[in-house]
């Protein structure tokens, strides 16, 4: 263990390796509203051992993060925790002063939060930050917490910690303040770290970093680490242990790899079906399984089994509700089903993989034909040929030199008629700016932008807004787009009203309703507001709005960031549905390879501005030729911890270079293993290699 490590003065004891370092007993909170109470977490248990990695799983609003917040009792009014004992390290959290619960935090347990711009403060510096915690609990001084504080940086992987420090936290990309946060979880060697969705909404390749640190911290820091997050992949990459929530109650129990491979639970067993699997994918086959229905109202749940209505496996019994029950050494599971002895299926994830009486999606697949790029080869709905889009900077001095990013820079793209392009890169790539560019939302540097032969590259906005009903958007975050003063008849009714579609207040009412249940929500939604609706149900809303005016050419950006696996199986099915039913086209952008695999005719690979790669997605993932894009693929991780113990990960070193200043020759270079001098002095051309497979690299698929 390396000096950063030694905590000088720590008068903290050594965690014993026979008893839990966390023993959780009947927890119960409850939000107390006016509608009556919440029933948030109901009656959770389980225990963490000193030095173990625990995960937690399961949909949103399943009780996940209000457990974690309750085992540190940070919950504001209304919330209040009712019932049940958090034994740390032998002592109940729940019967502290304030005192003991300041000496606790942040020191024998401590907390890596989900947003870490929100967690940061933004008019403090880095160092400020860290060195706060350490000298609060009086184990440095300010010299100390500030050398320490480099240090922690730079085992956090922090290039040039001693600048880093010094920086504030907006300076930071989303992957290196999540490191901060880590850092700051770590700062006085607590005993249990609890990390709530450390990895949501970041890219492939910060996310495995993001990973590879938690397992790395777990191992020299030898703190117990409990993992929270809807990603099957991170739970098998980092947790030996897995426990599954569902409506407030543990469901499964047991090793990661034993519940990942082999659930006993119909709802485990239903998410391990939701997730796409870049090692298990169908030619042909795009439609995900998923969960009907919705989970039970947390102000009144049924008497029974919890999932059953929702289950695709139940059985008179359900009618009573299951106890937690040990079904085998070190697995316990709340069903009746594999309580008396029945197996489920083998998780697949594929339609098939559900019986005759289980959901397929929430919105049928239409009749009519597909419209299949084959069929539309020669009739190209977008062409954008060397597309420029730099963005100037504040000159440092009234005579300095201009600056200016190199958000996108020489940039060709061709989408058929009915086809899914998927767009995928680390973030800061230029993906969203190229989307926007698309769109004419920015207006480029240079370049083309031909839609349906038209170039609106340099087009005036009295040309542009007209083609708005063409071409649509879905942002990535449906909350900050949709107008939280407005109804969803008056979100809806706006774009219809503004681009003439329906021309009477019943066309526009019963349009509404046709958009609603196409994207499968109630008719009586239309009377409700943004805020009264959960995330996927929000992006919903905002696919509605997109459809609303009939287009034929959509732009998804980022639409399934964040959510947990059930809606997110949703809207690709959804978007899969429409596609088949209006014949649209996609550009579709996302962080996760595996869904842009499941979901895209062909993928296009950007780093720093540039295009990398662009291959049929089975040809990309089967026989990538950019070090880039395998790079990429190696990052996914995969739901299962004896894959992902087998197959070879080729970690992507340090951050991308700053693109205000991009490396000559070939961008990649700086941090590619195959680089040599021709790459620092010939900038690769995009060029074809086979069966309209195209790389830019002077050394394709030699690594």
């Amino acid at each position: 263990m390396t000096d950063m490590l030694v905590t000088p003065g720590s008068a903290k004891a050594p965690p014993s390796k026979t008893e839990p370092v966390l023993d959780v007993r009947g927890l119960k909170t409850q939000f107390f509203t006016d509608a009556g109470i919440v029933r948030a977490v109901d009656g959770v248990s389980f225990k963490v051992g000193a030095g173990e990695t625990l995960g937690i799983v399961g949909e949103s609003g399943s009780g996940k993060t209000m457990a974690a917040m309750s085992l540190m009792r940070l919950l504001e009014d209304p919330a209040r925790i009712v019932a049940g004992e958090v034994l740390f390290q032998g002592r109940d959290v729940l019967k502290m002063n304030d005192k003991e619960l300041r000496a606790l935090r942040g020191d024998g347990m401590a907390m890596v939060f989900q947003d870490p711009m929100s967690a940061l403060n933004p008019v403090l510096r880095i160092a400020k930050q860290l060195a706060e915690i350490m000298v609060v609990h009086g184990k440095f001084d300010e010299r100390q917490a500030l050398d320490r504080s480099v240090s922690l940086l730079g085992r956090m992987g922090i290039t040039a910690p001693e600048r880093a420090v010094q920086s504030y936290p907006h300076q930071f990309s989303g992957g290196m303040r999540q490191r901060v946060m880590l850092a700051m979880g770590f700062s006085n060697d607590p005993v249990l770290l609890l990390a709530d969705e450390p990895t949501t909404a970041l890219d492939v390749t910060i996310q495995a970093q993001i990973l590879d640190l938690i397992s790395e911290l777990n191992r020299d820091f030898g703190a117990a680490i409990v993992l929270i997050s809807h990603n099957l992949g991170a739970i098998a990459s980092v947790c030996t242990r897995v426990i599954v929530m569902y409506a407030g109650e543990v469901v499964e129990e047991g090793p990661s790899q034993a519940i990942l491979s082999d659930p006993r639970h119909p709802y485990t067993w239903a998410l391990i079906n939701a997730v796409p699997r870049i090692d298990r994918h169908v030619a042909g086959e795009k439609r995900l399984v998923t969960i009907e229905g919705v989970p039970p109202d947390p102000l009144d749940y049924p008497k029974g089994c919890r999932f059953a209505a929702r289950c695709p496996f139940r059985i008179a019994k359900c009618d009573e509700h299951p106890e937690l029950s040990e079904i085998a050494p070190g697995r316990l599971t709340r069903c009746w089903v594999t309580q008396a002895g029945e197996p489920l299926p083998k998780p697949e994830t594929t339609k098939d993989a559900l019986p005759e009486t289980g959901s397929r999606a929430d919105v049928a697949p239409t009749s009519s034909p597909k419209t299949t790029v084959d069929d539309q080869k020669a009739e190209p709905i977008l062409q954008v040929r060397g597309l420029v889009k730099h963005f100037p900077l504040p000159r440092d001095t009234l005579f300095g030199p201009q600056r200016v990013v190199h958000a996108i820079d020489g940039v060709d793209l061709e989408l058929a008629r009915g086809e899914t392009v998927g767009l995928v890169g680390e973030s800061g790539c230029g993906k969203s700016t190229l989307a926007r560019l698309v769109a004419r939302i920015h207006e480029p540097t240079d370049g083309a932008i031909l839609f349906e032969g038209t170039d609106i590259a340099n087009a005036p906005q009295s040309v542009i807004r007209p083609l708005r009903r063409r071409m649509q958007m879905v942002f990535q975050d449906p909350y900050s787009s949709l107008n939280p003063r407005m109804t969803v008849a008056e979100i809806l009714a706006e774009p219809l009203n503004f681009h003439g579609v329906t021309k009477s207040g019943r066309e526009t009412k019963a349009r509404i309703a046709e958009l609603l249940a196409t994207v499968g929500l109630a008719a009586k939604s239309a009377e409700r507001f943004p805020h009264e609706f959960s995330g996927g149900q929000r992006q919903r809303i905002s696919i509605a709005r997109a459809l609303a005016v009939r287009p034929d050419f959509v732009i998804a950006d980022e639409p399934i960031s964040a959510l947990d696996v059930n809606i997110q199986a949703q809207i690709i099915n959804l978007l899969i549905d429409l596609r088949e039913k209006f014949g649209l086209t996609y550009l579709f952008i996302a962080h996760d390879l595996a869904v842009v695999r499941h979901i895209s005719d062909r993928i296009v690979v950007l780093y720093l501005g540039k295009v990398a790669e662009v291959a049929s997605a089975d040809a990309l993932f089967d026989a990538p030729l950019h070090p880039y894009t395998r790079y990429l693929i190696s990052a996914v991780p995969i739901p299962d911890p004896d894959v992902e113990k087998q197959r070879p990960r080729l970690p992507l070193v340090g951050e991308p270079p700053s693109s205000i200043d991009p490396p000559s020759g070939c961008r990649f270079r700086t941090r590619c293993p195959i680089a040599k001098a021709i790459c620092a002095e010939v900038p690769p051309p995009l060029t074809a290699h086979r069966n309209g497979h195209f790389a830019a690299c002077h050394f394709p698929g030699q690594f």
